[in-house]
């Protein structure tokens, strides 16, 4: 319920909030905790299909937020996770 409850807050969907039941992250206190790209690449293998990049957007702004970040669109995470992936190739 904690991370239901973060979620509303902060404008996150149902299907990330479903995300992060899938992740195990069960409070906002645990999303402070976490690292974008592990999440992401943690939720492709637990559902055994392809993300969608937006959803690493949407990890990296809830993050940064939850870390103390002013709250950010997710959009706002785009050219940043557009670096992040380029950098690891």
């Amino acid at each position: 319920e904690g991370v239901r409850v973060e979620v509303e807050e902060h404008h996150v969907g149902p299907r990330i909030a479903d995300d992060f039941k899938t992740l195990g992250i069960k409070t906002p206190k645990d999303l402070a905790k976490q690292d974008p790209l592990k999440m992401y690449r943690k939720l492709e293998k637990l559902t055994n299909s392809k993300q969608d990049p937006c959803v690493l957007d949407t990890f990296m702004a809830v993050v940064d937020f939850m870390q103390g970040a002013p709250a950010r669109p997710w959009w706002h995470y785009t050219p940043h996770r557009k670096s992040l992936l380029l950098s690891l190739k």
